[in-house]
């Protein structure tokens, strides 16, 4: 953490020059390259991923095939991010001379500020160490965390500068716990209205306790002769109230249900279901349409089965 807290600390013009820098050259419809040797190409690729599932186009270059066809990859106007803690790795040294005959912009990441790397480069972002939290002070422990945050930072910097928006993150993840929360609409995932229990508030509370157990809802919705939502009843109401009045169950619902529940409208995005429900710690939640007429219901066990919780 302290390592992480020192790079931040470091920040400086050289940082804002590499946003400037991969910004113009998304405009011409550029990329960022990104290379890197061993841990640090690790570290680099995570990066790049990082980068180009936030909007800003990148790709990785093999640093030990990039003299034997892979600089095809390069284009003038492209902003190549090099990882080096040292700066004088052999092989992407090997590569350096072959990069800059490109029409290119090179930013370091780099421990050595006054290395070869570093006095090739237009803008030299600092990630050096004290030491590796290695026992040896050897294996690249410090120095590959120092150079995750660093281009963590610079592709957040990047995604906020661009005005990336979770409709777009949304596009870019369409798969697993993600794409289906920030993709799919509540009309997609709820209980449409012919598979909730929907009762009018003179209906005792036996009656819609069984209406509930054969809809396997853990609520029944009730409305008013018109078809407006009135409230709600849930398993914990009828726990509650129980004790206080035994006979609960030849009662109207009225008398116990919840007036005025929370909703949400149909065609806003899943993800809000989880905010409301965490937000008011409930496990239910009603779906209405523009009128206040219930269209369906959102089941917190339902969410586990579509894997959004």
């Amino acid at each position: 953490m302290e390592e992480a807290l020192g790079v931040a600390r470091r920040l400086d013009e050289n940082f804002l020059r590499a946003i400037d820098f991969i910004q113009a050259a998304l405009a011409r419809k550029g990329k960022v390259v990104v290379l890197g040797v061993g841990k640090s190409g690790h570290i680099g690729e995570k990066i790049a991923a990082t980068l180009t599932s936030t909007g800003t186009t990148a790709v990785v270059l093999n640093s030990l095939n990039a003299l034997h066809g892979d600089l095809g990859l390069v284009s003038d106007g492209d902003v190549v991010l090099a990882f080096s803690y040292s700066g004088e790795t052999e092989e992407l040294m090997n590569v350096l001379p072959a990069l800059l005959r490109f029409d290119i912009q090179l930013v370091a990441v780099t421990g050595g500020l006054r290395s070869t790397l570093a006095k090739a480069s237009s803008a030299v972002l600092d990630v050096s160490v004290s030491q590796e939290a290695c026992p040896l002070n050897l294996a690249p422990t410090s120095s590959t965390t120092a150079m995750l945050a660093l281009g963590d930072a610079l592709a957040m910097v990047l995604l906020e500068a661009s005005g990336f928006s979770t409709a777009d993150f949304a596009r870019f993840h369409p798969g697993g716990r993600l794409g289906r929360t920030l993709l799919l609409k509540v009309k997609d995932i709820m209980r449409l209205r012919d598979q909730i229990a929907l009762l009018p508030p003179t209906a005792s509370v036996m009656e819609v306790i069984r209406q509930m157990t054969s809809m396997r809802c853990g609520c029944a919705t009730i409305v008013d002769p018109s078809g407006k939502l009135m409230g709600i009843f849930t398993h914990g109401d009828f726990a509650r109230h129980f004790p206080q009045c035994p006979d609960i169950g030849k009662r109207p619902v009225q008398e116990f249900m919840t007036f005025h529940p929370v909703t949400i409208y149909g065609d806003k995005l899943a993800a809000e279901v989880l905010h409301v429900l965490k937000a008011h710690r409930i496990d239910d939640l009603v779906v209405v349409d523009t009128d206040d007429y219930p269209i369906g219901l959102i089941d917190s066990q339902d969410l586990t089965r579509l894997k959004m919780l």
